[in-house]
């Protein structure tokens, strides 16, 4: 066997290596935003469901009865994401995977019950959540589609990130301890934050995640997508009460 013929059939075994990588990446890409899609629908119709049959009145007390009643549900929210997200990645068992995926639905739903039954009583027939979920959807698919158009990576943002999620869930919980207000300046300062989550998000699921965990990729978008919708839709809540 020649030389030329050698680099010639290591050249051909290459192309088709990234070949078969390619197809991957893309079958892991087409998985992630359909179960990310169903995990929205999934919140959406249990939220549905949760908004009906508890009373509202029950909700506000529990929350004004306590001061701690907030802080405790904060906790329980990260111990349940914590489980969820340790399920959603796996190696061994893709129905543990859907657990976590479920599991991490589920408490979403009852962190946002809170907000978006203030948002349905106290603002009706504004319509405020429909806007603030068109406008997550807007914001969301941007930021998506300028990733995949542009192939950049934004890795270097991960630190960024992480010292700014630390810094928001220190202010949340000092809010909760010292009973002191979030204004409007860090609900958009939240927004700003979310959104360089999902850019960084993005960049990874299209270059790096691995791509038989697409359970766990679609948890990490639809754990971003829901807490840019909770500020947007805490703005939104801000300037109406204001007119």
């Amino acid at each position: 066997m020649s030389y030329g013929s050698q680099y010639k059939e290591q050249y051909q075994d290459q192309e088709l290596s990234y070949a078969e990588s390619g197809a991957a990446r893309l079958s892991f890409i087409r998985k992630t935003y359909t179960h990310l899609a169903g995990a929205v629908l999934a919140f959406v119709g249990l939220e549905s469901v949760l908004m009906q049959v508890v009373p509202p009145a029950e909700v506000f007390n529990l929350i004004g009865r306590s001061p701690w009643s907030g802080l405790v549900l904060i906790l329980a929210f990260m111990g349940a994401s914590f489980l969820a997200n340790k399920w959603a990645q796996s190696d061994t068992s893709s129905l543990l995977q859907y657990m976590g995926l479920g599991l991490f639905i589920a408490a979403e739903a009852v962190i946002f019950l809170p907000i978006l039954l203030i948002a349905s009583n106290y603002f009706p027939g504004q319509e405020i959540i429909k806007s603030a979920g068109l406008m997550t959807l807007f914001v969301f698919g941007g930021l998506t589609i300028s990733v995949f158009v542009s192939g950049k990576d934004y890795s270097f943002l991960g630190p960024i990130l992480s010292v700014g999620g630390m810094i928001a869930l220190g202010l949340v919980l000092c809010s909760i301890l010292f009973g002191f207000s979030l204004g409007l300046v860090f609900s958009f300062a939240m927004v700003a934050l979310m959104s360089g989550y999902i850019l960084y998000e993005t960049s990874t699921i299209m270059l790096h995640f691995p791509t038989d965990k697409h359970v766990a990729a679609s948890l990490w978008l639809f754990s971003s997508a829901a807490t840019l919708f909770y500020y947007i839709l805490r703005i939104l809540m801000a300037l109406n009460s204001r007119e």
